[in-house]
């Protein structure tokens, strides 16, 4: 078993509606085919609504290397198609957050990206999975909710990865807790109830949210899914939780409660939305487990992120 990226047909699949992808697509492909890379087919898409199929495309083509240029959604659009797919996903960060590449220790630049996807090693990390909705980072519902509904695409356009903030502010005022009840049918954890949620979250990755951190000891490879609930307080207090978002030590404060655990139901009154990687895509109740080792990554060679614990497709 190697863990060096090797690629007999690779496709360039670049979602050019993301933050940089326009500018990028050009020198990519070209820096790709210097570097050697089998680049058979590439995809400039303005219509991020194609992504799933173009990829399901170059997969049934035979391409076992999908180089992806985009942000987080780009990831998550797609990362449903490449589940139990003989493919290695190289990964160019195109957007405002890219917790996954930051998860990864994937750099931003893309030649440095490029140079990691021909250079690289392979690993393969966990997903979590709600339904048949597979995520690479987090999903969440609750004041996070209203949060991606007021991070607008103008307001990213703008302030970048510091949008995440200025629309949690926007969305805490006036938000209403509700309650939550979370249940663990592996009985690891005793069921807990939170009479006056503020958001409950789920996390598969380390990061999230443009470069939170789910928890201290958080990770894209420990087979656990992080699990937080916050609950109501006072604004001082939340400030307080907010501050230590940077460090995952928001998960000690008296007012969150936090657990690992392979499966979490979640249950709320009244019913409520789910974000799943940006996108809202179901709602409580709801079962969110791991999926041990579901997609195979190329990352840097001194990635300490994750390992390779099954053969390359």
């Amino acid at each position: 078993m190697t863990d060096k990226v090797t690629a007999t047909r690779a496709a360039l699949v670049v979602n050019t509606g993301s933050r940089t992808g326009a500018k990028v697509f050009e020198s990519a492909r070209e820096r790709l085919r210097a570097l050697g890379i089998p680049l058979v087919e590439a995809f400039p898409l303005s219509d991020p609504g194609t992504l799933p199929a173009t990829v399901v495309r170059v997969l049934d083509d035979g391409c076992d290397l999908l180089v992806l240029g985009g942000g987080d959604g780009t990831v998550s659009s797609v990362v449903d198609q490449l589940v139990d797919r003989p493919a290695v996903l190289g990964l160019l960060p195109m957007g405002t957050a890219n917790d996954f590449a930051r998860t990864l220790g994937i750099p931003g630049d893309v030649d440095a990206a490029c140079e990691t996807i021909a250079r690289g090693k392979v690993v393969d990390v966990d997903l979590g999975v709600a339904d048949d909705n597979y995520f690479v980072n987090v999903a969440s519902l609750g004041l996070s909710v209203a949060v991606s509904h007021a991070v607008t695409p103008g307001l990213k356009r703008r302030l970048g990865a510091l949008a995440y903030p200025v629309a949690t502010l926007r969305a805490y005022r006036g938000y209403r807790p509700f309650r939550a009840r979370l249940e663990f049918p592996g009985g690891d954890h005793d069921p807990i109830d939170v009479d006056e949620a503020m958001q409950v979250a789920v996390g598969n990755g380390r990061y999230y949210g443009g470069g939170n951190v789910m928890s201290p000891d958080a990770g894209i490879d420990d087979h656990a899914l992080d699990v937080y609930a916050i609950a109501r307080g006072r604004f001082r207090d939340h400030l307080s939780i907010v501050s230590s978002f940077r460090t995952g030590t928001f998960v000690h404060h008296e007012l969150v409660t936090h657990m690992a655990t392979r499966e979490v139901v979640i249950r709320t009154d009244p019913p409520h939305p789910i974000n799943i990687d940006g996108e809202v895509v179901t709602a409580t109740p709801e079962v969110f487990r791991v999926v041990r080792n579901g997609l195979h990554v190329a990352v840097p060679q001194d990635s300490t992120a994750a390992q390779l614990d099954t053969p390359q497709p």
